[in-house]
């Protein structure tokens, strides 16, 4: 089976971390996934601290592999996350949505591996400089808050700005996926969508249902004139919300709208005010597992790829 620096580095069997979903990815998804040999990640997102502290501890009551968290640095919370996951003896902090230099000796210090989310070649080089661990480079076909460059343009340029393990984000729901960012530099991938259809995934079954009969078509990408924007599934919600920011709706009053939305999908399957968030390899999620046979499935895909590819240039 295909293994690769970060694996020895993290400790963990295969070169797949889960993405940090914010009011998805829990203690218990997390756990599954490092359970199955991957690297489990718990999402801090909007949450308060004491939140994430709760499902640390539950994450580590059910297995005793490395975990991660994922900060989303733009949370009025991220501070208190920080600590919080200095506390808790974290193996693994993910940073997404700002800059962590602040946070980057304290974790360091610490012993936590620090791994940020990089959309761009200068945030790369200053992550290298300040002593990460390792970088995502995330490109825009991923769910939830994206940046400009595809994943398949980002990763060789972030691979040749860095000399730290790179992991490929956005758009990877497979072993083919996984097989391509190998070939672009990577040395592991990082998957969300993909997950959101694994048993341990706790999200409402109409969430979960929208994502197994998602149409390539299915994304679109809003918020942009507030300088960060998202993409989820085309739904009632994303449309209204689209017609607002080119409405002339003040910055405001739009950034209200989509206060609690993503909540309201997540829990409770609230098409009409509800944000689905999700990448644009939905369509290629099929079937719901367990998270641990997805972490196999997708690197069993893989390693026929990548042996064979003789046969597909002389």
């Amino acid at each position: 089976m295909i293994k690769s620096e970060i694996c020895e580095i993290l400790g963990i069997e295969y070169p797949v971390f889960q993405g940090g979903m914010a009011w998805i990815a829990d203690g218990k998804l997390a756990a599954a996934v490092s359970n199955g040999g991957g690297l489990g990640i718990i999402a801090a997102g909007n949450a308060p601290a004491y939140y994430v502290r709760e499902q640390i501890k539950i994450a580590k009551s059910l297995t005793d592999k490395p975990i991660g968290v994922n900060i989303m640095l733009m949370s009025p919370f991220a501070e208190e996350v920080a600590k919080v996951t200095i506390e808790e003896k974290v193996e693994v902090v993910t940073t997404g949505a700002g800059n962590p230099s602040k946070y980057m000796k304290e974790w360091k210090e610490a012993g936590i591996k620090v791994i940020p989310v990089v959309a761009s070649v200068a945030m790369a080089k200053l992550m290298t400089r300040l002593g990460a661990t390792a970088l995502i480079a995330e490109g825009g076909e991923s769910g939830g808050h994206v940046g400009e460059l595809t994943t398949i343009v980002l990763v060789p340029q972030i691979c040749d700005a860095t000399n730290l393990p790179v992991i490929a984000a956005g758009g990877i729901c497979d072993g083919r996926g996984v097989a391509a960012a190998f070939m672009l530099g990577a040395q592991g991938v990082q998957l969300g969508t993909r997950f959101l259809s694994a048993f341990e995934c706790n999200i409402h079954p109409t969430y979960k249902e929208k994502i197994l009969k998602a149409t390539d078509l299915c994304t679109m990408v809003t918020g942009k004139r507030l300088g960060h924007p998202v993409r989820s599934l085309r739904t009632q919600f994303a449309r209204d919300y689209q017609k607002a920011e080119y409405g002339g709706m003040p910055d405001e009053e739009l950034e209200n709208l989509a206060v609690g939305a993503l909540r309201l999908a997540v829990q409770e399957g609230n098409n009409e005010k509800g944000c689905f968030l999700s990448g644009q390899c939905a369509a290629m999620v099929k079937k719901e597992q367990s998270a641990a046979e997805i972490v196999k499935e997708i690197m069993e895909e893989a390693e026929p790829i990548l042996r064979g590819a003789e046969k597909w240039v002389k």
